[in-house]
Parts: C-alpha cells; sequence; structure tokens
C-alpha cells in the first residue's frame, strides 16, 4: 500500500443482521461492534490515518423502535466512558458532528468530557457522528450563510463553494479520501453529502462485527490501486505526478 488515505469515513452497517444470523437479539450486534470500532480506531491510528470519521447514530435512527433507541443511547454512553481513557492515552482527539442537544443531559456531559479529555492530544483526529445527517448539515450551513447576507457581513456574490465548505461540519479536516461502507448495502445515507463530492467510495459485503484489520487492509489496497483525477484526465494525473 503505497498510498494510504489521509482521512477515512465509514458507515459501521451490519450490527443488527450479525446478530439475527446468530439467532441473538439486535442489541448484542451492537454491543459486538463497539469492540469493532475501537480495533478499527487502533489500527487506523498506528497506520498514521490522520483523521477518522465515523457513523454512529444517524438522524433517520430515532425511526427505529423506541426499545432499540433506549439501548444504543445506553450504550453509546457506557462505550464512551469506557473508551475514552484508552483513547487519550493513545493520543486520539475526539470530537462529535451532529445535533447532540437531543441527547439526554447525562449523554451530553459524557460527551462534552470526552472532547475535553482528548481536546490537547495531536495524534489521530476521530470525529463521532450522531444524530447527524447531510441534509441537515448542508441546511444549517445556508441558514449560516443567509443570516450573515441579512446581516450585511457579506454580499450574495461572496457566497462560493469555499464559503459553504467552511460552514459544514468537517470544516477544520481535508475532505474524506476514502468512504467504507459495511454490511453489503450500497448507499451513502445522507452521510457526509457536501464533503463526500470526490471521495473514494468502497463497500464491503462483510457486517460490521467481523470487519477487522484484514478487511480494513483490503479496502486501503483497493484505494491505493485507484487513480483520483478530480476531473483531470488520467493523463494530466500521470503529468503531474512526473513533475513532481
Amino acid at each position: 500500500m503505497s498510498d494510504l488515505p489521509s482521512h477515512v469515513a465509514i458507515i459501521m452497517d451490519g450490527n443488527g443482521r450479525w446478530a439475527k444470523k446468530r439467532f441473538l437479539p439486535r442489541n448484542f450486534g451492537h454491543k459486538a461492534g463497539v469492540k469493532t470500532t475501537r480495533n478499527i480506531i487502533e489500527a487506523c491510528s498506528d497506520l498514521g490515518i490522520k483523521a477518522l470519521t465515523l457513523f454512529a447514530f444517524s438522524s433517520e435512527n430515532w425511526n427505529r423502535p423506541k426499545k432499540e433507541v433506549g439501548l444504543l443511547m445506553e450504550l453509546f454512553f457506557t462505550s464512551m466512558q469506557a473508551q475514552v481513557k484508552g483513547l487519550h492515552e493513545s493520543n486520539v482527539r475526539m470530537q462529535f458532528i451532529g445535533d447532540v442537544s437531543s441527547f439526554s443531559e447525562k449523554l451530553q456531559q459524557q460527551i462534552a468530557r470526552s472532547v475535553a479529555l482528548t481536546k490537547d492530544n495531536i495524534g489521530l483526529e476521530l470525529r463521532i457522528a450522531v444524530n447527524y445527517g447531510g441534509r441537515w448539515d448542508i441546511t444549517n450551513a445556508v441558514r449560516s450563510i443567509a443570516r450573515q447576507v441579512t446581516a450585511g457581513e457579506i454580499d450574495q456574490e461572496d457566497i462560493s463553494d469555499e464559503l459553504v465548505s467552511r460552514m459544514v461540519s468537517l470544516s477544520d479536516l481535508p475532505a474524506p479520501d476514502l468512504f467504507i461502507r459495511t454490511g453489503g448495502e450500497q448507499r451513502i445515507s445522507n452521510f457526509l453529502l457536501w464533503q463526500l463530492a470526490y471521495t473514494e467510495l468502497y463497500f464491503s459485503d462483510t457486517l460490521w462485527p467481523d470487519f477487522d484489520e484484514s478487511e480494513l487492509e483490503l479496502a486501503f489496497k483497493a484505494f491505493s490501486s485507484r487513480q483520483r483525477r478530480f476531473g483531470c484526465t488520467g493523463e494530466q494525473v500521470e503529468g503531474t505526478k512526473e513533475d513532481a
């Protein structure tokens, strides 16, 4: 692998189906998925990946059965409590994107503690997307820009791709180089709609609890074999490499 991605974004899909295959309640799949999440975070950190964004809970996930949502919230809280110290010791910097105001006060406080504990770390940039949706993200950016125009802070002509990019989530990071979705589905599912414009997409049939370091390596090998053109021709890209 001569060319690793700097920023990886992952939809961690398949926990429920993993449990169903084993005739277990869905919550067992989510618990198994937490272990995989920690392993993948550690693998990315060890490989020198600069940023990792994980889709933990979408704005649409509130539509799941109330009991499952409650169990997910409790698992989210307990896993953060259990894992944040180890992540801090691994020099991981945690931040969250999405509307956390909809969560319980207890969960919001744990999120704040996790961010505060790791804020000065300089290793892997870990972003957890919770109660997040790509359309929500873009809508928030549009509202912010509209307020600036109304206040006379900017003119309509100042609105550009670069301005919108500064207003959406992850604005302090380069756009993801590689998007991975596990579980066999081939959809983006309202995740980072603006940020994934030129991201390489990789879909794995492996259910998230079974997605280990070897599966991650397969995704990175696939990424390394691709030519990223960003609207240019292959000849132009090759010429740029030769000039470098």
